[in-house]
C-alpha cells in the first residue's frame, strides 16, 4: 500500500491480508468487509487500470449476475432509521442484488453485493441453505460473503433476533423471500455465465463526498496516528474491473467509505439510495438500450468503512432554528437529538443522493463481550437523531431511564458493566432471551481472495480509524458509534484475532486446518413473531374502478419538467412477489411501428411510484415521471399496474388492474 502498515507482531504478508479497506454492510449483524491489496507498484493514480500480477500460466473463471432483491413496498419498515413511522409507501428505485464469482483453479469463492441495509444472520442462514440445496456443496458458508449497501431505505423484516424485530414489525416473511430469491438468483446468473476472463485494479481518492459525523470522537485518536491522514474520513476507493479474455467489461466492483443515508428519515419510498444511484448509471452506461437491472453487465457499488462517515457533506444544523448543532452531543437547544439533522450538498434528498452517487460513479470511471448497547446509541447520529432525551457522546447513565430500564427488564449484570466499561449500559441485551435473544452470540468472521486482493468480512459496523488500523479498539470514544459496539471494548481486537489466524492460514496453504466454529442458530419459523398484519380488503371510491384516473396528466410538458398522475389503487402488498416485473411504465409512441415502447419502469432514477394510504380501505397511486433532459420529443403515456384484495365469503380473491394516463406531448420547449 502507499500506506505503511504499523502492526506490533505482523509480518507484511498478514497485514497484506488483512485489513486497509473495510466494506461496510450494517449494524451489529450485516458483514463489513475488509478490503486488502498491495497495489504500491501496480496501481497508477491516472486511471489506468493495471492487471493483476499472476502467474503468466494461470486464468480466472469469472462470472457477474444480477437481480432483483425488492420485496412488498407498502406498509413494510425501511431498514437503518430505526423510525416506526418510517414504512414503505411506494419505490423511488428497485433494490438489486449483485453476484460475483471467482474460479483460480484451486477455489472457488462468490461475493454478494445486496441492495439493503445490512445481512442479518437469518438472511445468511437461508442463503447458504438454499445453495445448498441447488448446488451442493459447492457454495458454501466459507467461500460465500454477502454484503449490504446499508441503504437506510431498503425493507425490514429479515431479522431473528428480538432487538431487529422490534424495529422491523417482527420477521417478515414476504420480504424475508424477496431478498433470499433475489440473492440466489443473482448468484445463479453468475454460475451460468462463467467464462476465463482478466481481473483489473485500480484506486483513487474522491474528496468532498463523505464528511466525519463524530469529528470530536475522531480526535481522540493519537495525534501521531491521525497525522499519517489527511482527512479524517477514508477518501480512497478502490475498483476492481472484470473482463473476458478479449478485454470485454463484464463488470466491476468498488468501494469507498460513506453511509448510504442520502435519503434522510423522511423518505418512505424504497431507494438504493446514493451508492445504487453510482450502480444504475454505470450499468446504463455500459448496457446501452437496456432497461434498469438489464444487461450483461454488473456494477456494484459497496460501501467500506462509514461507520462514523456521513454524505450529508454541509453536517448538522437545528431545524427548528437554522443554527449548527451543539458540536459535542449533536444536539440542539430546542427540540434535543431530533431536532439536530445533517444536509447534503443538494437542495432536497433526491439531488443530495444524486449528486453523492454521480460523484463516486465518475471517479469509478477512470480507467468479546456479551452484546449490549449504551445510551448513546438510543440518540442515533446527525443522519437520523434518536427520539428521547439521549444524548451522544454520553459516559454516564441516567437515572430515570436506568430506572425504568430496571423495572421493566432488569439491571445489567455487574460483569457485563465492568467489561464494557466506560460504556454506560442502556440495554444489556446480551443477557435479555426473550421472547428470543436479543442478539447473537455466534457471529461469521470471514476472508476470501480474489487473485491478490483479500476481502475480510466483519460483522460491525467500522469506523475511519478502526478501518485503518483495524488492530487496536478505539479507546475512550463514546459516540453513537462506540455506543454499538455491542461486543464490548474488545470487539476490534477479538475480530483481528480471528483474523490474523485466517490469513495464516491462507498465506500457508493451510485453510483445510482451520476449525469451523460454533454454528449459529436457526430458530423455526413458528418462534419467530410478526406484528405487520395482513393487508387488509382493497375499497375503491363509489362510481369508480380500480385503475381510473383520479388527477390528469397536462397534455404537454417540456424538459425538465415532472409529469404527474394519480390512480385509483390497491395496496402493494396485494400484488404478491413483484420482483422482475413493475408498478410503473413510461411509453414511447413509435411513429414508424404504430406501437408503444417502454422507456422507463419504477426500477428508473427517474420515475417514482408513491403510494398513498386513505381509509377506509382506499388508496391512490401517484406515478411521477421526472422528465430528463435526454428525452426524446414525442408522445407518451404513463401505465400503472396494481392488484386489489376482495373476499369471496371466506377466501380472498387477487384481481389484477391497470391504469393509463392520457396521452400527452414532450418538446424541448413549450
Amino acid at each position: 500500500m502507499a500506506r505503511k502498515a504499523v502492526c506490533c507482531g505482523l509480518n507484511s504478508l498478514e497485514v497484506l491480508l488483512m485489513v486497509l479497506f473495510l466494506l461496510m454492510t450494517g449494524v451489529t449483524v450485516g458483514l463489513i468487509t475488509v478490503f486488502a491489496v498491495n497495489m504500491s507498484s501496480q496501481t497508477k493514480e491516472t486511471g489506468e487500470l493495471i492487471p493483476m500480477v499472476t502467474p503468466p500460466q494461470k486464468s480466472y473463471l469469472i462470472g457477474v449476475g444480477r437481480a432483483d432483491c425488492t420485496g412488498p413496498v407498502a406498509n413494510v419498515p425501511l431498514m437503518g432509521y430505526a423510525n416506526p413511522k418510517q414504512t414503505a409507501a411506494g419505490i423511488h428505485t428497485r433494490l438489486f442484488s449483485r453476484a460475483f464469482i471467482v474460479d483460480d483453479g484451486s477455489r472457488r469463492v462468490v461475493f454478494v453485493s445486496a441492495d439493503i441495509g445490512m445481512v442479518s444472520q437469518r438472511l445468511r442462514l437461508e442463503v447458504l441453505k438454499e445453495l445448498q440445496l441447488k448446488y451442493g456443496d459447492l457454495y458454501r458458508q466459507d467461500n460465500v460473503v454477502l454484503s449490504g449497501t446499508h441503504t437506510h431505505s431498503g425493507l425490514a423484516g429479515y431479522f431473528q433476533y428480538t432487538l431487529f424485530m422490534i424495529t422491523s414489525k417482527g420477521y417478515i416473511k414476504p420480504s424475508t423471500q424477496a431478498i433470499v430469491k433475489g440473492i440466489v438468483r443473482s448468484i445463479d446468473v453468475a454460475h451460468k455465465t462463467m467464462k476465463p476472463g482478466k481481473i483489473f485494479i485500480n484506486k483513487g481518492e474522491i474528496v468532498g463526498s463523505n464528511v466525519n459525523r463524530s469529528p470530536h470522537s475522531y480526535l481522540n485518536n493519537p495525534e501521531q496516528e491521525r497525522n499519517r491522514y489527511t482527512s479524517n474520513t477514508d477518501e480512497q476507493i478502490v475498483i476492481l474491473k472484470f473482463t473476458d479474455l478479449n478485454g470485454n467489461g463484464m463488470g466491476m466492483i468498488s468501494w469507498f467509505a460513506v453511509h448510504a443515508v442520502s435519503m434522510n428519515y423522511t423518505n418512505r419510498m424504497v431507494s438504493s439510495d446514493n451508492l445504487g444511484y453510482a450502480s444504475y448509471l454505470f450499468e446504463q452506461e455500459k448496457n446501452i438500450g437496456s432497461l434498469p437491472g438489464e444487461g450483461p453487465y454488473v456494477a456494484a457499488f459497496c460501501t467500506s468503512n462509514s461507520g462514523d462517515v456521513s454524505p450529508n457533506t454541509r453536517g448538522p444544523y437545528c431545524v427548528n432554528t437554522g443554527e449548527k448543532c451543539d458540536y459535542l452531543n449533536s444536539s440542539c437547544p430546542t427540540g434535543g437529538t431530533k431536532m439536530c439533522v445533517a444536509f447534503g450538498p443538494g437542495n432536497d434528498m433526491f439531488e443530495s443522493t444524486r449528486i453523492i452517487g454521480q460523484n463516486i460513479y465518475k471517479k469509478a470511471k477512470v480507467k468479546t463481550c456479551k452484546p449490549a448497547l449504551g445510551h448513546s446509541f438510543a440518540a442515533g447520529t446527525t443522519d437520523g437523531g434518536g427520539d428521547l432525551n439521549f444524548t451522544q457522546g454520553a459516559v454516564e447513565g441516567d437515572p430515570f431511564w436506568d430506572g425504568i430500564r430496571d423495572t421493566l427488564l432488569g439491571a445489567p449484570s455487574k460483569e457485563i458493566q465492568e467489561c464494557h466499561d466506560p460504556k454506560p449500559i442502556l440495554f444489556s441485551t446480551g443477557e435479555m432471551n426473550w421472547p428470543l435473544p436479543w442478539h447473537p452470540d455466534v457471529v461469521d468472521v470471514q476472508i476470501i481472495t480474489i487473485g491478490s486482493v483479500a476481502v475480510v468480512a466483519v460483522p460491525g459496523e467500522v469506523t475511519t480509524m478502526s478501518g485503518r488500523r483495524i488492530r487496536e479498539a478505539v479507546k475512550q470514544v463514546q459516540r453513537y458509534e462506540a455506543a454499538s459496539t455491542i461486543y464490548g471494548p474488545h470487539t476490534l481486537s477479538a475480530y483481528i484475532q480471528h483474523f490474523r489466524g485466517l490469513a495464516k492460514a491462507i498465506a500457508q496453504g493451510k485453510v483445510g486446518e482451520l476449525p469451523k466454529g460454533p454454528e449459529p442458530p436457526f430458530f423455526k419459523d413458528s418462534q419467530l413473531f410478526t406484528l405487520l398484519l395482513p393487508a387488509p380488503v382493497d375499497n375503491q371510491p363509489a362510481n369508480s374502478t380500480f385503475g381510473q384516473v383520479l388527477e390528469q396528466v397536462h397534455p404537454r410538458y417540456k424538459l425538465g419538467e415532472v409529469a404527474s398522475v394519480t390512480f385509483v389503487a390497491g395496496n402493494p402488498r396485494n400484488s404478491g412477489d413483484m420482483r422482475d416485473k413493475t408498478f410503473v411504465t413510461v411509453e414511447r409512441f413509435q411513429n414508424n411501428t404504430g406501437t408503444w415502447v417502454v422507456v422507463h419502469t419504477d426500477a428508473s432514477w427517474e420515475t417514482r411510484f408513491h403510494w398513498i394510504k386513505g381509509s377506509g380501505g382506499q388508496s391512490n397511486a401517484t406515478v411521477e415521471w421526472h422528465i430528463p433532459l435526454s428525452a426524446q420529443s414525442g408522445t407518451y403515456r404513463i401505465r400503472h399496474f396494481g392488484h386489489y384484495k376482495r373476499f369471496n365469503i371466506v377466501t380472498p380473491v387477487i384481481t389484477a388492474y391497470e391504469g393509463v394516463s392520457d396521452v400527452f406531448r414532450v418538446t424541448q420547449t413549450l
